[in-house]
């Protein structure tokens, strides 16, 4: 083939891509203006964990360990206390609970096994979506911080669809 054949194919397909770029100038664009407008996620979408607490108050979790097997991962590290709660925090007569509880979202995939595994209804999903850092060991998220994600959920600016597509 010829320099000139070259070209002339050359240009042919530059133009081609072109012709498709400039037929998308005059659509509609799609693009969400994120801080200034809320984000639309799916009502089944999985986000930062949060630790769930009953009616009264009291947290949930009693160490079972199994969101812990559960997790494919490895991304849940628990460490139970064999000391009861005080008192006020019990939601049962006898209850062991977590003394530590971290969840690792450098090895978490969010695939939702802790949430079905728990019998207690202890971990759930949220619909926070920002957990970028700067530094790895701010990845992993405490007991502390997961109660207290609990009371963010309500503040985090997303308009929730349903599985019908109506917006809540």
């Amino acid at each position: 083939m010829s320099i000139i054949g070259e070209v002339v194919e050359t240009v042919k397909a530059l133009t081609q891509g072109l012709k498709v770029t400039l037929s998308y100038i005059p659509k509609e664009k799609l693009t969400n203006q994120y801080p200034d407008e809320p984000v639309e996620v799916f009502s089944a979408y999985r986000g930062e964990h949060y630790l769930n607490v009953d009616e009264n108050g009291k947290e949930r979790c009693v160490a079972c360990f199994l969101c812990s097997a559960a997790c494919p991962a490895d991304a849940i590290y628990i460490e139970a206390t064999e000391d009861l709660r005080p008192y006020e925090q019990r939601s049962s007569v006898e209850e062991r609970y977590a003394k530590i509880y971290n969840i690792d979202y450098g090895k978490c995939i969010l695939c939702g096994f802790c949430v079905e595994a728990c019998p207690k209804d202890a971990i759930r999903h949220g619909h926070n979506f920002e957990m970028a850092v700067t530094n790895f060991a701010d990845l992993i998220k405490d007991k502390e911080y997961l109660l207290e994600n609990r009371n963010r959920e309500s503040q985090i600016p997303v308009v929730i669809i349903d599985s019908q597509m109506n917006v809540k």
